[in-house]
């Protein structure tokens, strides 16, 4: 790394590069970009980021939009408005658990139907306000779906990916893992099992062990993006910064979830700016 990337990389995690991205509007995507023709998935994608994501590609004329959620129920509700307001795109919901291991690899299966895949946003994340953990791995909900599942359906969609590239496409098909600002708020133990110490209830704390996710989760993409060419796929982790408009503290206590409102109104971008990261 040249020291001017050093310097930048270092100045990103502190409280004033927070402050400095949460205050700075996005460069706007060139003018003239269209999606025509082009197929996306986005995960997450009945409220927050993902849904004003969705609502963003299909306003370039998104061909075709796959929403991927736990719920087909709630993707349903959510896709309602959208079919109505882009007519012209097909707009499906699919369901992906990332809880299961089973529905990631039956959801993984379904796009190898797809006749392309242009854009894959891997948006699904969670908070929990208390120690859980998912049934069918013994691992804590937010280590297992922010950071083992993702890594798993990224390295399953790659190779969909990259065989469904069209020849003569103006880039190669775009693979975006979410990140987030609390990566970078965190510290982690390297040495030994490193998974042992998200197995500890005592030691929970929501925002520490969501930070540590992504953090596991920027290795894995960093590692992963030095195998990847970007003539075949884009590898990317874009950060949105902290957002409003999310349900992402909907499980949290009242009292909690109120501090957290605060501090939202106060810091946080609005949705569209966020989404318009991804």
């Amino acid at each position: 790394m040249s020291s001017r990337l050093e310097n930048e990389a270092s100045f990103e995690a502190t409280n004033l590069g927070f402050l400095y991205r949460q205050f700075t509007r996005p460069k706007p995507l060139p003018t003239g970009v269209r999606l025509t023709d082009q197929v996306a998935i986005v995960t997450g994608s009945n409220v927050g980021l993902g849904l004003e994501a969705c609502r963003q590609l299909l306003a370039l004329g998104l061909s075709q939009l796959v929403m991927a959620v736990r719920s087909q129920s709630k993707g349903e509700t959510a896709a309602g408005p959208l079919r109505k307001q882009f007519p012209n795109s097909i707009i499906s919901v699919w369901v992906l658990d990332l809880e299961s291991y089973d529905s990631i690899r039956a959801f993984v299966a379904r796009c190898t139907t797809l006749p392309r895949i242009d854009i894959a946003i891997l948006n699904a994340a969670l908070m929990k306000p208390t120690y859980t953990t998912v049934p069918e791995t013994g691992r804590e909900t937010t280590i297992q779906v922010n950071y083992l599942s993702t890594a798993l359906l990224s390295i399953l969609l790659l190779p969909i990916l990259r065989d469904k590239r069209i020849a003569g496409a103006p880039r190669p098909p775009v693979l975006s893992i979410v990140g987030s600002d609390l990566a970078w708020r965190v510290d982690i133990e390297t040495r030994g099992q490193v998974l042992q110490q998200f197995e500890r209830p005592e030691a929970y704390s929501q925002f520490p062990w969501y930070g540590r996710s992504k953090l596991l989760l920027t290795f894995f993409i960093s590692k992963l993006a030095e195998f990847v060419s970007p003539d075949d796929v884009i590898v990317n982790m874009p950060n949105p910064g902290t957002t409003k408009g999310t349900a992402f503290f909907r499980e949290f206590p009242t009292l909690a979830g109120k501090l957290v409102a605060v501090l939202q109104f106060l810091l946080a971008r609005p949705v569209d700016v966020g989404a318009s990261i991804l």
